[in-house]
């Protein structure tokens, strides 16, 4: 993938109003589909309205206008592509793809992008539509209490993290710890569970609300 770094706007360098420290985007698309790097892999957006959205999604923009060019020319289509299988790869990205009107009010992107968000980003002559998202099933609750060392764990940490509920100092990894269930318990208080049952072992109902992705 061509992944030349742009010079990124004085506004989002030095923006006091809106805390720019960086361009807002993980990665941004021209109409030729050359891909360029904004903030990358592993980095928070601040191109997806509020912190919350921010912490769940990566943010890829396509050049594109509310005038002269609004239509996305197949190579900007793959280079957008490009960028999703970039940020799964790269960034362990999820399978979710949605347009920014999907989590705040706005007009963008404008309707023949969002058009195509919402077919699944299809690659352009491709007719292998996007496979639908798939979750872990739950290992069950006595499988937490065997400390074991799994993908899975690193998949529910990074769901926890995104949900708000993080109590690690760092990570998380594979390795079940304290951290985890500490996590976790978090994640059932904000479910609105009896405090008297939330002792940080994931259950059938919280794993499911959860949506662990497969790994």
């Amino acid at each position: 993938m061509r992944r030349p770094r742009p010079r990124p706007s004085a506004s989002h360098l030095a923006n006091p109003r809106e805390n720019y420290s960086d361009i807002a985007y993980n990665a941004v698309v021209c109409p030729h589909g050359y891909v360029y790097e904004g903030r990358g892999a592993h980095k928070q957006t601040g191109a997806n309205g509020n912190a919350t959205l921010n912490i769940r999604h990566y943010a890829v923009c396509a050049m594109l206008g509310n005038s002269g060019l609004t239509t996305p020319p197949d190579a900007q289509l793959a280079g957008l592509r490009d960028a999703i299988e970039w940020l799964r790869s790269s960034g362990d990205a999820g399978r979710e793809i949605r347009g920014h009107r999907d989590g705040y009010p706005t007009a963008r992107p404008g309707g023949p992008l969002y058009a195509w968000v919402k077919q699944g980003a299809p690659r352009p002559g491709s007719s292998k539509p996007e496979p639908p998202r798939q979750f872990e099933p739950f290992p069950g609750a006595a499988w937490f209490k065997t400390a074991p060392r799994s993908p899975i764990v690193t998949a529910m940490g990074r769901r926890l993290v995104a949900e708000g509920c993080s109590a690690y100092a760092e990570g998380p990894g594979p390795q079940w710890s304290d951290a985890d269930r500490a996590s976790s318990r978090k994640w059932q208080r904000k479910l609105g569970d009896d405090p008297q049952h939330c002792d940080g072992w994931p259950g059938p109902r919280q794993w499911a609300a959860l949506k662990v992705p497969n790994v």
